[in-house]
């Protein structure tokens, strides 16, 4: 037998404290936001376009909706102002691909982007300690089940 994990996450089945779901939520939409917009730039291929367009947009979205719920006090969160170790190595990585190449690289990190979310999110809208938040997980959930498949689509 082999065996192999799929990508989840590494804590036991448990819910993120809301300052580990902040942090991982805001890191999350600025990479999405940056590798999109590098998606644009590198001017990605017909079905990549309109999707790295949407990510911007919606992940700007979520982004400010997050950062209301910190700076309205309904939320007791730092929101961190960079991207993390994690991240910077995987946008230093698609900066350096081009064409085909980096069409490929930035659907598979799409992909697994969005899986990853997916399960936080629903962590936290199921267990979440904070109710406000709770309930915007929930809300955001639909949106990036939506995102993921459509990432599962592209070519």
């Amino acid at each position: 037998m082999v065996a192999f994990s799929i990508s989840r996450h590494s804590s036991p089945p448990g819910t993120p404290s809301t300052q580990d779901f902040v942090n991982k939520v805001a890191i999350s939409d600025m990479f999405e936001i940056q590798s999109s917009q590098l998606a644009l730039a590198k001017q990605a291929d017909a079905d990549t376009k309109p999707f790295a367009e949407k990510m911007v947009q919606d992940h700007q979205k979520a982004s400010s909706e997050l950062k209301a719920l910190v700076d309205g006090g309904k939320v007791k969160a730092t929101l961190p102002t960079a991207l993390d170790s994690q991240h910077q190595k995987m946008l230093d990585k698609l900066k350096a691909k081009n064409g085909k190449d980096f069409d490929q690289s930035y659907d598979q990190v799409q992909l697994k982007a969005h899986r990853d979310a997916v399960a936080l999110f629903e962590a936290y809208a199921k267990n979440g300690d904070n109710a406000e938040l709770k309930g915007w997980a929930g809300q955001t959930l639909p949106h990036l089940k939506e995102h993921l498949s459509m990432a599962e689509k592209l070519k």
